[in-house]
């Protein structure tokens, strides 16, 4: 198959590359760029000397639906709201890393993201692409939206005890942290070294652009939950999320009975590892990988669940969810180019 990458200089679409460059499933990687073209992808990233020898491509609609099978759109929001229109009805398949397709009610969107936003009959042709909870609908997709990596993490996080009706609906509340790459290749004041390292800073307080997505997605499985609490903090730290989730049970249950039901609800999720009682994982632990790793336990003594998901938010939380969608899309296992181990240490 032939594959492009819209955006491939950010750091998801060089994340894109790595992966795709050796699936065995792809032929041919075309890379495009709107800030540069015409010059050697190892400009940009001279780690992949003797590896690459791509030149980055103008963005072009017309040359992408005849040379193009499948498009990862790995640009900042606003970008696909202009371009994936254009492959309606086209045999090219979108993958979109962006928030541009995600939320299925335009004026959530325009809210939450400050910008216009595609028409409604876009949004709800978009399947919301959460590997492990939408794989029927993820096969038959023209047009996908990958998750973000806050929601990643947070949904996979809730989704067993949400879709089993076991915590209070009113109560959750996430504390999620991210590495600095989660803010993207663009320098910006807040993300310089001497302003992150040996920091930890919260940001958009109530007002992170992902909270729409999380309610949306908890929403659709239990039709009890609107709204939840969210906040982040930025890490001294280059890749990671790790997604602290707080909610009231409605039941006296125990920790191995709720372990029991996480280990039976991703049975069938090679990417998601759920960790023996009293075991909670760190971000280290799925550096470079596509997995996500659960811990929980009940607090007996308030009723409580204190659950802790963590991703690579560059890939489970971007690239490397997309390229597990672009399989099940084709019709690949979806561990296809993906299953190895996280880096360590």
């Amino acid at each position: 198959m032939k594959v492009g990458i819209v955006g491939a200089t950010g750091y998801g679409g060089v994340e894109l590359y790595r992966i795709l460059s050796n699936h065995p499933h792809v032929d041919e990687c075309i890379l495009y760029s709107s800030s540069e073209m015409d010059v050697p992808y190892t400009q940009s990233f001279p780690h992949l000397n003797n590896l690459s020898d791509h030149r980055l491509k103008n963005i072009d609609v017309e040359e992408m639906k005849k040379n193009v099978d499948v498009l990862f759109l790995a640009t900042p929001p606003g970008v696909s709201s202009k371009l994936s229109p254009q492959f309606i009805n086209s045999d090219v398949k979108i993958i979109d890393l962006s928030g541009d397709l995600r939320l299925k009610q335009k004026s959530v969107y325009e809210q939450w993201y400050k910008r216009e936003c595609v028409e409604e009959e876009i949004l709800e042709g978009a399947v919301y692409g959460l590997s492990e909870l939408n794989k029927v609908d993820i096969a038959n997709a023209q047009l996908l939206a990958n998750p973000g990596c806050f929601p990643t993490a947070t949904i996979l996080g809730l989704a067993p005890v949400v879709k089993q009706k076991l915590i209070d609906e009113k109560s959750i509340i996430v504390d999620a942290k991210t590495g600095v790459s989660g803010a993207g290749r663009n320098a910006s004041p807040g993300t310089h070294y001497s302003e992150v390292n040996e920091n930890v800073k919260i940001y958009k307080v109530h007002e992170h652009q992902h909270i729409p997505e999380i309610e949306q997605a908890l929403h659709n499985l239990n039709d009890s939950i609107s709204f939840i609490s969210f906040n982040t903090h930025l890490m001294p730290m280059t890749r990671g999320i790790m997604a602290t989730i707080y909610v009231s049970l409605t039941e006296t249950t125990t920790t191995e009975k709720l372990l029991d039901l996480y280990n039976e609800f991703y049975s069938n999720s090679p990417f998601v590892r759920i960790r023996k009682d009293n075991e909670f994982p760190s971000t280290r632990e799925v550096y470079g990988s596509n997995f996500c790793d659960i811990g929980l336990k009940v607090d007996e003594r308030t009723g409580r669940i204190t659950i802790v998901a963590v991703i690579d938010n560059l890939m489970k939380g971007a690239a490397g969810q997309a390229v597990q969608n672009f399989n099940i899309m084709n019709g690949f296992e979806e561990t296809t180019g993906l299953y190895f181990a996280p880096i360590y240490p």
